[in-house]
C-alpha cells in the first residue's frame, strides 16, 4: 500500500494523541501513582523498578538495533544470488546464551538484596491488624485498644507492622505511595510493614484483588500525622461518646431499635447491644472524612437529609450495589422514614 502525505500526517497525529494520553496516565499528581513514592518500602521498590527498567531499555535497544541492522544489511537485492545455507554458529550461540545470563545476574543481585532488606520488620513498630471485608477495611491497633474502619491513622516516620487477614474472600492491601501489595487471605495471616517518610498527609489506598461486584469501590485512606496528633487521635478513639441529647438522642433510639437491625451489624461503644461485627464500628463515625469505604465524603449540611450519609441510609444499594446492608434491608423489609434518617445523621455525625 502506497502511503500518501495526508495519511502520514494522520498517522503521526494519532501517535501524538496516543502519546499524550499515555503521558497523562503518568502524572506525578495521581494520588495512587506508585512512581511518586513517599514511604521507605515504596522507595526501595521504586529504586528496584528503575534498575530493572533501564536494563530492559538496554536490552530492547540492543536487540532491536541488531534486528534493524540485519534487516537492512542482509536484505535481498536485485540480481543477488541465493546466500549460502549454513547451520549453527558457535560464537553467536554462546553470545546469546552468555549475554542474557549476565543481564539476569545483574538484575538478580539488587532484587535479592531488596527482598532481604524489606523482609524483616523493624524491632520497634506500631502494630496494626488489617481485616478485609466485602467491601470495606477494618483496622485494629492491639496495643492501643483502638478499632476503626476505612481510615488508617499512622505517625509520620515510624515503622508500622501490619498483619493482614480476611473475613470472607481474598483481598489485597495496597497503599501505592507507601508500599507494595500484599494479599489478605481467609484463614491465614500475612505480614508486611511500611513507614511514611513524609507527612502530615493523606494517601489513597485500594483493594488490588478482584473480590466481588464492589471490588473497585473497596477503598480506604491512610492519614499520616505527627506523633502528637496521632496520640490525640488515639485518646479520642479510646474515649466513649458522651450522652446524646435532643435530636441526637432520638437518633440513638433509632439506631438501638432492634427492628432496624443497626445494632446487629455495627458497634457503638456505650449503646447496649450494639456489638455487631458484620459492618464497620461506628463509635467515632463523625470523625471520619468518608463513608461507604471511601466512596462518599462524610459531608455536613444544615438539612441532614441533604448529606451523603442520608443518601446512603435511604438506599445503600443505589450507592453501592450488592452490599450486605442493602441485602439486610431488603430481607427484613426495612425502609427508614425521613425523620428517622435525619435523626440518625445528626446522631452519627456527632460521634467524634
Amino acid at each position: 500500500m502506497r502511503l500518501t502525505t495526508p495519511s502520514v500526517i494522520l498517522a503521526a497525529s494519532l501517535l501524538l494523541l496516543l502519546a499524550g494520553f499515555a503521558g497523562a496516565g503518568c502524572s506525578a499528581q495521581d494520588p495512587q501513582n506508585t512512581l511518586a513514592a513517599v514511604g521507605h518500602v515504596a522507595r526501595k521498590q521504586q529504586e528496584l523498578f528503575w534498575t530493572i527498567f533501564w536494563w530492559a531499555v538496554g536490552v530492547f535497544v540492543v536487540v532491536e538495533g541488531l534486528l534493524l541492522f540485519i534487516v537492512v544489511r542482509f536484505r535481498q537485492r536485485p540480481g543477488q544470488p541465493e546466500p549460502a545455507q549454513v547451520h549453527g554458529n558457535t560464537r553467536l550461540e554462546l553470545a546469546w546464551t552468555v549475554a542474557p545470563t549476565l543481564v539476569l545476574a545483574s538484575i538478580a543481585v539488587p532484587t535479592v538484596a531488596s527482598i532481604f532488606d524489606l523482609a524483616d520488620t523493624p524491632a520497634v513498630a506500631l502494630r496494626v491488624t488489617v481485616t478485609g471485608h466485602q467491601w470495606w477495611w477494618e483496622f485494629q491497633y492491639p496495643d492501643l485498644a483502638v478499632v476503626t474502619a476505612n481510615e488508617m491513622h499512622l505517625p509520620v516516620g515510624e515503622a508500622v507492622d501490619l498483619t493482614l487477614e480476611s473475613a470472607d474472600v481474598i483481598h489485597s492491601f495496597w497503599v501505592p505511595k507507601l508500599a507494595g501489595k500484599q494479599d489478605a487471605i481467609p484463614g491465614s495471616q500475612r505480614k508486611m510493614w511500611l513507614r511514611a517518610a513524609e507527612g502530615p498527609g493523606e494517601f489513597y489506598a485500594q483493594c488490588a484483588e478482584l473480590c466481588g461486584i464492589q471490588h473497585a469501590n473497596m477503598k480506604f485512606r491512610v492519614k499520616v500525622q505527627s506523633r502528637d496528633d496521632f496520640n490525640r487521635w488515639v485518646r479520642d478513639q479510646r474515649t466513649a461518646p458522651g450522652e446524646p441529647t435532643g435530636e441526637e438522642a432520638r437518633g440513638r433510639q433509632v439506631f438501638a431499635n432492634p427492628a432496624n437491625q443497626c445494632i446487629a451489624c455495627h458497634t457503638i461503644d456505650g449503646v447496649p447491644g450494639a456489638a455487631g461485627k458484620t459492618g464497620p464500628s461506628l463509635t467515632h463515625f463523625g470523625g471520619r472524612s468518608t463513608l461507604a469505604a471511601g466512596m462518599l465524603d462524610n459531608n455536613a449540611d444544615r438539612n441532614p437529609l441533604n448529606t451523603n450519609l442520608a443518601r446512603w441510609l435511604r438506599n445503600p444499594d443505589e450507592v453501592k450495589p450488592g452490599n450486605i446492608m442493602a441485602e439486610r434491608f431488603k430481607q427484613a423489609g426495612i425502609r427508614l422514614s425521613d425523620a428517622d434518617i435525619s435523626a440518625l445523621v445528626v446522631y452519627l455525625q456527632s460521634l467524634k
